[in-house]
């Protein structure tokens, strides 16, 4: 796939120029969304997204096309997985609702630039080193490991290794001062929890890219496909936060379906990695005849894991709370008389 300057150029642009409309337009003034708010911009950035899948599916053919919607379905259900996270975070901070969405976009801001980094670097890796496919598919297969077990939330919590560096590098104020990220107490300049958080989001942010950018490179080796579906899969993840945070305790096997994806696109890597394979070690430095998964398989497995896991997930809410019902039903009833 050729992609010239002028149109990197242009991509470029138009997800900058929506960023910052997104800062001037909603995040600059601070207040709390709306349901109706969040819903609506939340279909429209999904909308520009799907319209780009189809404009690029019509020019640069329905292999590339293919790709690229298999690529944002999964770096969106990833980036679904990563906002349980932020609102552990936020929650832990105490930050205002009024002031999670500037929060959120500087945290999605920081996410983009580290993913467009690791974007080139793995292009650059893939290009240079053929065992890449393996290391891949083998972080993949680990992090799929690693979502199955039990997790904590004390890695992410307010008292995290990054904020105790923070802390110990500036000073900082255990009280907001607005959205401000700085303030004056008793004379001195201090920084307040806001851009504490902000840190601390972004930190995490850099940890999510381990994981996303070697899984859509598991779908597709073009950049440019890598670089949009990830951003576009960003974009408007603000607003998804605030239209389905009620929602998100209720996913309660997102974590299954995520590691079932990842680890399949890990095995998809690793026959990938095995048809182009050059290391001495194995079948002598020769390709080895593998079966190949196509793109439209692999659109296939991951539409349907995201479907069953969402339809389990909220059957078992739902079940969840018919018992927790009636669980307070029979305590009332049993309750004895004063």
């Amino acid at each position: 796939m050729t992609v010239t300057p002028l149109a990197w150029t242009l991509t470029i642009a138009a997800i900058v120029g929506l960023l910052l409309f997104d800062f001037f337009f909603h995040v600059r003034k601070a207040h709390e969304p709306t349901l109706r708010e969040s819903a609506t911009w939340s279909a429209l950035y999904v909308g520009i997204a799907l319209l780009f899948g189809v404009g690029l599916w019509f020019v640069a053919g329905s292999g590339h096309g293919g790709d690229y919607f298999a690529g944002y379905i999964t770096e969106k259900a990833l980036s679904v997985d990563n906002l349980f996270v932020f609102l552990v975070i936020m929650s832990s901070f105490k930050v205002p609702r009024a002031y999670q969405q500037k929060v959120l976009l500087v945290g999605i801001a920081i996410a983009l630039i580290a993913r467009t980094v690791f974007v080139f670097l793995g292009a650059a890796m893939i290009n240079t080193f053929s065992w890449t496919f393996y290391f891949f598919g083998i972080v993949l297969l680990l992090t799929a490991g690693h979502m199955l077990k039990p997790e904590g939330t004390d890695e992410h919590d307010a008292d995290n290794i990054v904020s105790r560096i923070a802390k110990k590098l500036f000073n900082a104020s255990d009280e907001y001062d607005g959205d401000k990220l700085f303030t004056r107490i008793d004379g001195r300049r201090v920084m307040t929890p806001m851009l504490l958080v902000m840190i601390v989001i972004g930190g995490t942010d850099i940890l999510f890219a381990l994981d996303a950018i070697p899984a859509i490179y598991g779908l597709t080796e073009e950049p440019y496909i890598v670089f949009t579906a990830t951003a576009f899969s960003l974009l408007g993840l603000r607003q998804l936060y605030f239209l389905i945070d009620d929602l998100l305790d209720r996913l309660v096997y997102l974590s299954y379906g995520l590691a079932v994806i990842l680890g399949f696109i890990g095995v998809k890597l690793l026959l990938h990695a095995l048809h182009k394979n050059s290391l001495p070690f194995i079948n002598d430095g020769n390709p080895v005849d593998v079966i190949e998964l196509t793109t439209p398989v692999s659109l296939g497995v991951i539409i349907g894991v995201l479907v069953v896991t969402v339809v389990a997930s909220l059957l078992a809410s739902r079940r969840r709370d018919k018992t927790d019902g009636a669980d307070k039903t029979d305590r009332t009833v049993e309750a004895p008389a004063d």
